[in-house]
C-alpha cells in the first residue's frame, strides 16, 4: 500500500507531463490544469491505498476518462451555443515546449549560435503544431507511447481500447507527422 509520502512523490513526478499531455488534447491551459486536478484528487481519494506499482496506469486511466468527460461537457455547452473563438488555440504564447527534452546536458553545455537556435525553436514549434492537428485517439495513443514512454499493453488499458487500436492509431500518427513535416521541408 502506497503511503502518503509515496503517493505525493508519484503525484509531483508526473504532474508536468500529465498537466502537457492535457494541454494538447484540450488545447486550454486553464482546462488542462483543472482535468489534472481533477484525475490527482481522485486517484488520491479513491486508489491511495493501492500499491506504488499500481498508481501509474491507474493515474494513466483516470487521466484520459476526465479528458474524456471534459470533453462531453464541453460538446454539451456547445451544443446549443457556438463560438467561433473557441476552436481558436492560443498557441503562440509558447508557455511549455513539448520536446524540452532534446536538450540534454551536453547540449547545454554547448554554445549554441542564434540561427541555429532560432532553426530549432521553429522546427519544434512546426512539430507542436502537427501533433495538435492529429485525431484525438491518435493524438493520445502517440503522446502516451513517445511521451508518456508506455508499452502497447499499457497505453491500450489507459485507453480503454485494444492492442492493435494502439498500434494501428500509432502508427497512423507517425505517417501522419512524417508526410506532414516533409511537406514543410523537415526531416528527422
Amino acid at each position: 500500500m502506497a503511503t502518503e509520502q509515496e503517493l505525493s512523490e508519484f503525484l509531483k513526478g508526473v504532474e508536468k507531463r500529465a498537466f502537457k499531455r492535457s494541454v494538447y488534447h484540450v488545447r486550454n491551459v486553464e482546462s488542462a490544469l483543472d482535468i489534472v486536478q481533477d484525475s490527482m484528487m481522485k486517484l488520491a481519494m479513491h486508489y491511495g491505498d493501492k500499491p506504488v506499482a499500481e498508481l501509474p496506469m491507474l493515474f494513466q486511466r483516470i487521466l484520459s476518462n476526465c479528458t474524456l468527460d471534459w470533453f462531453r461537457r464541453q460538446k454539451t455547452r456547445t451544443a446549443l451555443f457556438s463560438n467561433m473563438s473557441d476552436f481558436e488555440f492560443p498557441g503562440e504564447e509558447g508557455e511549455f515546449d513539448l520536446l524540452e527534452t532534446l536538450n540534454t546536458e551536453s547540449q547545454s553545455n554547448q554554445t549554441e549560435s542564434a540561427e541555429s537556435s532560432t532553426q530549432r525553436a521553429q522546427t519544434l514549434h512546426e512539430i507542436e503544431t502537427e501533433i495538435q492537428a492529429l485525431p484525438s485517439r491518435q493524438r493520445e495513443a502517440f503522446l502516451m507511447r513517445y511521451w508518456e514512454e508506455l508499452d502497447v499493453a499499457e497505453t491500450a488499458a489507459a485507453m480503454g481500447c485494444s492492442q492493435g487500436s494502439v498500434k494501428t492509431h500509432c502508427s497512423r500518427a507517425v505517417q501522419a507527422l512524417g508526410k506532414a513535416l516533409r511537406a514543410k521541408g523537415i526531416t528527422l
